[in-house]
């Protein structure tokens, strides 16, 4: 059995990818697995760390703001077609299975002509240009919210959630370990920040506003600036834990009693799944505004505090600190965000691979 798994650009798109990759290696050791991905991007490194071989593709995404530089564009996507005919010529895949974003274009669309089937893998709740153009002639279109209809085919949809890294699921040891590789204070309330590799900008300033409050606060920080911020920055008082890059995300969830991020849908798969209170900032610069959606449909079930980006740099410092003193609203924002968890997602992806490949009779 052999099978492509193609997207990328964001940790996003990725790590939900390697967790269907790892699913499908539990169920079937001897399964073929390529990664196909965008040159340059997080993929890059991650699939291989992740032991899993992938081929990159020169392919970039539309720039929506200033049609004129997506010229030299057109050229790039050219080249990542020619060399996706390759790629599936050669691999020879039973199926490909597209995870969103411009990344899984090509090969998507060179395996759709070859007649091979196709599953997408829709993450967010209003989904991405890629898959609404792909969906006619996908097989399968697994998502993880309910009203999808009005992006696909009825018949072609499942429910399955968004797969996320089971190295994250929470135990007490892990909690007991985090305290220690952070530095922290274990009879202190945690506030993780998430901001992503290059950072969350409003998300930043929010805080670096607040500096003097947060030091007086009863409360200590992981906070995750990314690389721009981090290379400025050298003296923070000493309740921050001020990083680029966090690399055990389970530790620093585990001893979260409360987590301010994006609305990218793998942090909020993850968030559901491990049960942690948080305040979401939507990004503003991602495509049909996505991460809004996403967050809103959280907040609207009292599973999550949404604030705008617009207005975090105002909002954000004072409701941290109202939520992290309120034992009732943590606990409750907790009890709501575990209602909206679909679990055991990546194996629920597989079984709809399999069910495919055998109508195909390319598995017994």
């Amino acid at each position: 059995m052999k099978i492509i798994i193609s997207g990328g650009g964001t940790g996003g798109h990725v790590f939900p990818a390697i967790s269907i990759a790892d699913s499908l290696k539990a169920r079937y050791p001897d399964v073929e697995i390529l990664f196909v991905g965008a040159e340059n991007r997080i993929e890059m490194h991650c699939v291989p760390d992740a032991g899993y071989r992938i081929i990159g593709l020169p392919i970039v995404g539309f720039n929506r703001k200033n049609l004129f530089q997506n010229i030299p564009i057109f050229w790039k996507l050219f080249n990542s077609l020619s060399l996706a005919y390759r790629i599936i010529n050669n691999f020879q895949p039973d199926i490909a299975i597209g995870m969103g974003g411009y990344a899984s274009g090509p090969i998507l669309q060179v395996a759709v002509r070859k007649g091979i089937p196709v599953l997408l893998q829709e993450q967010n709740s209003y989904a991405g240009i890629t898959n609404r153009l792909l969906a006619k002639k996908a097989t399968r279109v697994c998502v993880a919210y309910n009203g999808m209809e009005k992006f696909f085919l009825k018949e072609k949809i499942a429910l399955t959630g968004n797969p996320v890294r089971q190295d994250l699921v929470f135990t007490e040891e892990k909690k007991r370990e985090g305290y220690i590789y952070f530095g922290l204070n274990p009879k202190k309330k945690t506030v993780l920040v998430i901001g992503g590799s290059l950072g969350a900008k409003t998300i930043n300033e929010s805080i670096l506003s607040s500096i003097e409050i947060i030091e007086k606060s009863d409360f200590q920080l992981i906070w995750q600036a990314g690389l721009p911020l981090f290379s400025l920055i050298h003296t923070l008082p000493s309740n921050i834990y001020f990083t680029e890059f966090i690399s055990r995300m389970d530790l620093a969830y585990s001893v979260a009693d409360l987590v301010v991020s994006r609305a990218g849908a793998g942090s909020i798969s993850e968030l559901c799944l491990l049960g942690r209170p948080a305040i979401l900032v939507p990004s503003p610069n991602v495509a049909e505004n996505h991460q809004e959606r996403n967050a809103e449909i959280l907040a609207k079930e009292g599973a999550a505090v949404m604030i705008v980006d617009r207005e975090a740099i105002k909002k954000l410092i004072p409701k941290v600190l109202e939520l992290i003193r309120n034992e009732n609203s943590l606990r409750l924002l907790s009890e709501n965000i575990l209602k909206m968890v679909l679990p055991n997602s990546a194996n629920k992806i597989v079984d709809e691979i399999v069910k495919i490949l055998k109508r195909e009779n390319k598995l017994d």
